[in-house]
């Protein structure tokens, strides 16, 4: 990529900043349509979840191969393309007839968006040479995605009130039609010098473990269990198939070597468990402040505000502290306020009152900002450089993982308990195991946070790094002229 000037390359930065805002600002803004798109159009429990779940299935699926594709035939082009699919997948879904069809679109949507992101990051991480200015630049990036937190619930519930959640996808048109030309006009292309080779089989596997295990899960509670079997089973084998397959090939999706790692191994856990805790967070609190408390949709976006502020304010605060003081300590505090506020909900029952339902949300918030920088430092922790950027890419699909199988077990707990009856009669006693299974989310965060970030962990990571370097490394020559 060719030295570009300080404004263009804060222009660049701008660009794939706008692509971040419309992939984070879907899911948010979504969350709180969520009750108006079930009335209107007759969904039930297990609709809402395949309407979240089908977009961040389809997203923790294609983030790794998009990455690789677009360093071997170029960033630009498929930064291009998949602003061309999300924005072509949001017109679609704003027109959408029924819920089948939404669903449909919704992963349109999502496989424009496995173009954008992680290709944004290598054109953000190419742009910038200097360290300092890339860790600016990263910063800012940071900074949008609690932008979009903040803003998302109070977007969504002006947009659905006053025009309906048809247009909560609008949004994304004009932002993705702006960010395709100025990526046409200013974005240069840019490509790895050497790329990995893909890995069909491995692909399709992975899509089959994910797609079966969020389909039982999801179905489980409304179907036999002879009907949701087979595809617990698929995800079974699924999985079995992955760990036999992988480690034969030279250059795997996914590399198991990684694992031996504790700081990797713990930061993928921790990604699952903090955004599985964040999807279930969303999809009862926005279900409960509507169909419980009959709050309007902007109503219970500004009840979101305590959550999404703190996320907000304490994602840079996280930064500079995992900078300055590594990430033990901003994951204990992510751990421990994650967990106290699904105490709040579990054991006192927060939602019937507001001091404690408030408090309930300014807690996760304050967890939920401060775990974020530390996964993706402590997945890279002790990494060889040559390796960071496919250990961070299962970091980020970790935690589309994470959200997805938060919204399809809670989805699935709360259906079992709401059943037939309707949700202002049972839905506090029906959410109570969910809200255990979010502490039990926090207090892994909690635990895997001391545990992987001590001299034990920094010596398994360094471990790693040796064996990978020397694997990788090609065979001195020995004998006669070597």
């Amino acid at each position: 990529m060719p030295e570009l000037s300080h404004g263009r390359r804060m222009l660049v930065l701008a660009i794939c900043c706008m692509s971040l805002l419309i992939v984070s600002l879907d899911n948010t803004v979504l969350n709180v349509a969520l009750p108006s798109l079930q009335r209107e159009l007759d969904a039930s429990t297990s609709g809402l979840q395949w309407t979240i779940d089908a977009y961040t299935l389809v997203l923790a699926s294609l983030l790794m191969p998009a990455g690789s594709t677009a360093d071997r035939i170029g960033r630009r082009r498929v930064f291009l393309s998949g602003l061309v699919v999300f924005t072509l997948g949001s017109l679609l879904c704003s027109l959408a007839p029924d819920l089948n069809w939404l669903v449909v679109f919704r992963m349109v949507q999502a496989v424009g968006g496995s173009m954008l992101n992680p290709v944004a990051m290598s054109i953000i991480t190419n742009t910038f040479t200097d360290p300092r200015e890339r860790a600016r630049a990263i910063g800012v990036w940071g900074a949008v995605v609690g932008l979009s937190m903040a803003a998302g619930p109070l977007v969504g519930g002006l947009l659905v009130d006053s025009v309906g959640w048809r247009s909560i996808f609008w949004v994304n048109l004009p932002v993705g039609l702006a960010a395709l030309l100025l990526t046409w006009r200013f974005v240069p292309e840019s490509r790895a010098p050497r790329a990995r080779r893909p890995d069909p089989v491995g692909q399709v596997l992975v899509i089959a473990l994910f797609g079966s295990l969020t389909y039982a899960i999801i179905e489980a509670p409304h179907g036999s269990w002879l009907s949701t079997a087979p595809f617990a089973a698929l995800a079974v084998i699924a999985l079995l198939a992955l760990l036999r397959y992988e480690p034969r090939r030279p250059e795997p999706l996914i590399d198991l070597r990684f694992f031996r790692s504790a700081p990797f191994s713990g930061a993928t856990v921790i990604a699952v468990s903090a955004f599985a805790a964040l999807g279930g967070f969303l999809f009862l609190s926005t279900l409960y402040l509507q169909n419980v408390r009959g709050l309007s949709a902007l109503e219970a976006g500004l009840w979101m505000l305590p959550m999404a502020v703190p996320t907000f304010l304490c994602a840079p605060l996280s930064g500079r502290l995992v900078g300055s003081r590594g990430p033990r300590l901003p994951l204990l505090v992510a751990g421990g306020a994650m967990t106290v506020s699904g105490l709040l909900f579990a054991l006192f029952e927060a939602e019937t009152s507001n001091v404690t339902l408030l408090a309930g949300y300014v807690l996760f918030g304050v967890g939920f900002g401060f775990v974020n920088a530390p996964i993706t430092n402590t997945a890279v922790s002790g990494m060889p450089l040559s390796q960071a950027g496919v250990a961070s890419a299962v970091a980020s699909t970790s935690r589309q993982l994470g959200q997805t199988l938060g919204v399809a077990v809670l989805g699935a707990v709360l259906a079992a308990g709401v059943g037939s009856s309707s949700y202002a009669d049972t839905f506090v006693t029906a959410s109570r195991p969910g809200w255990w299974i979010l502490t039990a989310c926090g207090a892994g965060v909690l635990t895997l946070g001391v545990l992987t970030t001590g001299p034990w962990a920094r010596a398994t990571a360094e471990r790693a790094a040796r064996r990978l370097e020397s694997e990788e490394r090609p065979p001195r020559r020995t004998g006669v002229g070597a």
